[in-house]
């Protein structure tokens, strides 16, 4: 007897579409173009906008076959699904000759000339370290992006909430060209979070420009703001006060010793900006300006830090001592500072009980990060503090360096005050603490 009955249909045929729209986020290109060949329902599952919401298209300077096939389907797949669109970052990987990057220029145009057409979505765009001041950047080539660049901008201005053009490494006029891009329409931009962090060339004095200052004033939404201390002004901070003050969360601030950062920036400035802004809080990330008149300038105490890294990139310094900067200069911040990060060549001076200090006083400091040379005596006298309820931290990160080819003797100290400390590392902390030779 022949049995007629339905051949009995695997659980996946009765999942939800929810359910496989979700399974099917977590899969690449390929296994996506594979699933939607199983049935009618996978593949209009497969169609379903919400999977193509947010792409990162990366172009290999030194491609190999399989990450040519790659970033052929991430673009294809870009150009098809391109209409549901919101969330777009473009990586440069190794970008090493001239028609490598004219190839990227002339790919570029296509992508943002469709996308700039059927999309209507796109609320955050990222196209980090383009590093246009490169000698492989051909005069024509850039002006051409950068034009393609800001058209599409302008088309974006009323969508776009993000853009992050960290590196692009621009002349001052054309960097204006392309944030006023983001205005054009209306003389006004609502976008909410800017990176331009290092987006200018080096040496630049951004602070002295009219233009900057010009194309600055045409944000009025501004939450986060992400840029180098060679924009800074007390015309930039009276724009922001005037225009952004209602929204203004955030200032990350980069301060990099070969961009100029000798301008005089009134307290005043900053402290009306504070007090119409009462949300704000500003991270300050320092790379070899260690010197404690240069941070004397910028770090004034009328400033709402939250955050702070120096760093000397194993540069030492015989002029250059970090004493006075624990001592006089972070400490202004106690109410404020929770999260402190030092990467030093301190040069063997001793730093113990003036960082401690500094801790201790820090009344909401979280999280703590220090590469410098420091006895192991040190993490002992910290964590019996934190034992003790004498300060909050929930993430401690120490390398101590030593001068010594051995550190067996260190290392032995550490695991006894990690046996001895271990209920409260393991139960309150995120805790890493190695010895580094530095000889």
């Amino acid at each position: 007897m022949e049995d007629d009955s339905e051949p009995e249909q695997s659980s996946w045929a009765y999942l939800p579409d929810v359910c496989l729209r979700h399974v099917f986020h977590w899969l690449d290109d390929r296994d996506r173009s594979r699933a939607a060949l199983v049935c009618k329902k996978w593949s209009c599952a497969m169609h379903s906008g919400s999977l193509w919401r947010c792409r990162t298209i990366t172009f290999y300077g030194q491609p190999s076959r399989a990450r040519t096939l790659e970033f052929q389907s991430a673009l294809w797949y870009t150009k098809k699904f391109g209409k549901y669109l919101k969330h777009l970052e473009i990586k440069l990987s190794n970008p090493y000759n001239t028609p490598f990057i004219k190839k990227f220029q002339v790919i570029m145009r296509g992508l943002l000339s469709h996308l700039g057409k059927c999309n209507s979505h796109l609320v955050s765009l990222s196209i980090k370290y383009l590093e246009l001041d490169c000698l492989i950047w051909r005069n024509v080539v850039r002006a051409q992006f950068i034009k393609n660049l800001a058209a599409f901008l302008k088309r974006m201005s009323n969508q776009l909430d993000y853009l992050n053009l960290k590196g692009a490494r621009i002349t001052l006029e054309e960097g204006c060209e392309l944030l006023n891009s983001l205005s054009s329409l209306t003389n006004r931009s609502f976008i909410s979070e800017i990176n331009i962090e290092d987006f200018f060339s080096l040496h630049l004095s951004v602070y002295s420009s009219a233009l900057f200052h010009q194309t600055m004033s045409k944000f009025h939404r501004l939450t986060i703001l992400t840029f180098n201390y060679n924009c800074i002004s007390d015309e930039l901070l009276d724009i922001l006060r005037e225009r952004s003050s209602h929204s203004l969360c955030t200032l990350n601030i980069k301060c990099h010793i070969h961009d100029p950062h000798g301008q005089a920036v009134s307290g005043m400035s900053w402290a009306n900006l504070a007090k119409r802004a009462p949300k704000l809080n500003v991270n300050f990330f320092f790379e070899r300006v260690m010197k404690h008149d240069h941070l004397a300038r910028i770090l004034l105490e009328e400033i709402p830090v939250r955050s702070i890294s120096l760093r000397s990139c194993y540069f030492s310094d015989p002029d250059w001592t970090m004493r006075p900067t624990l001592t006089n200069l972070l400490p202004a911040y106690w109410h404020g500072l929770q999260k402190l990060t030092l990467e030093l060549n301190n040069d063997h001076e001793l730093l113990d009980n003036e960082l401690l200090q500094l801790i201790l006083s820090c009344k909401r400091l979280l999280f703590l990060k220090v590469w410098a040379f420091l006895s192991v005596s040190f993490m002992e006298r910290l964590l019996q503090n934190r034992a003790e309820r004498k300060c909050i931290l929930t993430t401690i990160k120490v390398r101590i360096y030593t001068a010594q080819d051995d550190s067996t003797e260190e290392e032995r100290l550490l695991a006894d005050i990690y046996r001895k400390f271990k209920y409260l590392i393991d139960s309150e902390l995120n805790y890493f603490v190695i010895t580094y030779p530095m000889v």
